[in-house]
């Protein structure tokens, strides 16, 4: 991970092609790399493993593997040299890969000294390294990396764009294969490329529209003989299609809770059950056999669900029954998606004296899930032990699932209930991931691309409005690649990565 492959459509500094030919996309020039204290750390997970690798990067680290290693290394050559303390004594074996700035991750020199994977020795490693830039042997100063520093002085030094930088950390927190595959091509770049080509089409428009605001005297009507308002329309939608598969990335990032609740014994372990395909929460005949939420991970087709079983929904006099009555309501609240669990013979055509009881109880927890729910959070309701009774003939065309947990009968429905539900709709090999700042920035450019529609209706009288709203979307697409970010988004941003990265 030394090297930073070249990424398609981004110039020798890792800038679009517009931003190197000075367009005004927003997007700084590239500028030289920034001399910077050196930072080191281990660039492994803690713990014992076959190997363990200490990752330094720095201005200039010739003297550190001169006095680490005893001679220069053979630029991206794999070295077997003797890992050196100060006196001389060896501290370990094993390989060292120099890559000078500004080939190399970061831009920078990278140094990363690949040994035994002992939490000892390579804390020892580690410390002669923080000594040898305390000392003056490294020739600069050398401190501990704070967490995403690699990867921040990457983004810093034009290696990557924020979008790529985000994509790394990603990677490494991926749950499933789909999400993986989606971070990867985040990386690669496909997800900037497709806000560059957003972004160079509002510059093409802004041109139009500036030029008609610079010559108004001329009687010259740059916006008709370009078409700009079917240009604007185009970018719309192309800006549509983007946050169409913006979302089916976040969906693939952040996966969804997907709470069961109802009513006790209706079958919400059995559920779990079943979704999981292994038995991991206990079922009996017995009302309030779960007294605690059960979570289980899952993935439907790529995306990832936690499957959270609750505590029958109920009054009770029971105090260990309420406090988990009470987790369950809780679990409700932080709910994406709620499945709400309803016995099949509640229904009229089937319900004798005690499941007409029991009804009274499911349509009040219909009502009380409503009024508890966070807007725009789905319920599906699902109907339960269909092998007990028949599906009555008033349920056909509705949209709730009917299914037998014990059977497994009406599974699959309801898991492309699950996934229609979440706005899960494709397969996902085309999809790049995303976060929840890149939907909002991206939702935002949509706000003002439509406004923008609106100004270019009203002719000439409103051009400087229709100027303003172009800017203000593509300053929101820059958000996303980063050619516009606050310092204090950059620091939340690059601290959640892991120590090393």
């Amino acid at each position: 991970m030394g090297d930073q492959p070249q990424v398609p459509g981004r110039g020798e500094e890792g800038l679009s092609p517009a931003a190197s030919a000075g367009v005004s996309a927003g997007t700084p020039p590239a500028a030289a790399v920034v001399a910077r204290p050196g930072i080191a750390a281990l660039a492994t997970a803690p713990g014992r493993g076959g190997i363990g690798v200490v990752r330094v990067s720095g201005a200039d680290l010739a003297p550190l593997i001169e006095a680490l290693i005893g001679r220069a290394l053979v630029p991206r050559q794999a070295t077997y040299a003797a890992f050196r303390a100060a006196d001389g004594a060896t501290i370990d074996r094993g390989v060292a890969i120099h890559f000078p700035a500004p080939h190399s991750y970061t831009g920078e020199d990278v140094l990363e000294l690949q040994g035994h994977g002992g939490p000892v020795v390579l804390r020892m490693l580690l410390e002669r390294v923080l000594e040898a830039g305390r000392t003056g042997a490294a020739g600069t100063e050398i401190r501990l990396a704070r967490p995403g520093e690699f990867t921040e002085r990457a983004f810093l030094n034009d290696k990557l764009d924020l979008a790529q930088a985000e994509a790394v950390a990603d990677l490494i927190d991926a749950s499933t294969e789909q999400a993986a595959r989606s971070a990867t091509r985040s990386l690669e770049g496909e997800f900037s490329r497709a806000v560059g080509a957003l972004v160079d089409a509002l510059v093409d428009l802004r041109m139009l529209v500036e030029a008609t605001l610079d010559f108004p005297e001329e009687e010259i009507d740059f916006l008709a003989g370009s078409d700009a308002r079917g240009q604007l329309a185009a970018l719309r939608t192309r800006l549509d299609a983007t946050i169409d598969q913006a979302r089916q990335g976040a969906l693939l990032r952040e996966g969804l809770n997907v709470v069961l609740a109802g009513a006790p014994n209706v079958g919400k372990s059995s559920l779990l059950n079943a979704l999981a395909g292994a038995e991991v929460a206990i079922v009996t005949a017995i009302p309030g056999t779960t007294r605690d939420k059960v979570t289980q991970p899952i993935q439907l087709n790529g995306v990832p669900l936690n499957i959270i079983d609750t505590a029958g929904l109920r009054d009770s006099d029971d105090e260990v029954e309420r406090i988990g009555i009470a987790r369950a309501w809780e679990e409700v609240d932080r709910a994406d998606v709620v499945l709400h669990l309803r016995d099949v013979r509640e229904t009229a055509a089937t319900a004798g004296s005690e499941e007409r009881a029991d009804a009274g109880l499911q349509a009040r927890l219909a009502g009380a899930l409503v009024a508890r729910l966070r807007p725009h959070v789905p319920v599906i309701d699902v109907w339960n032990k269909i092998d007990l009774c028949q599906i009555p003939a008033h349920a056909e065309g509705t949209r709730a699932v009917w299914l037998s947990a014990k059977t497994r009968v009406g599974i699959a429905g309801l898991r492309g209930a699950l996934l229609a539900t979440a706005g899960w709709h494709g397969s996902g090999e085309s999809t790049f991931l995303a976060r929840a700042r890149h939907l909002e920035a991206l939702s935002a450019a949509r706000e003002h691309l439509a406004q923008a529609d609106d100004h270019a209706r009203a002719g000439a009288q409103r051009l400087e409005l229709l100027a303003e709203e172009l800017r203000g979307a593509q300053q929101r697409l820059g958000e996303i690649t980063g050619a516009f970010s606050a310092d204090d988004l950059l620091g939340v941003i690059f601290s959640r990565f892991c120590i090393g990265k």
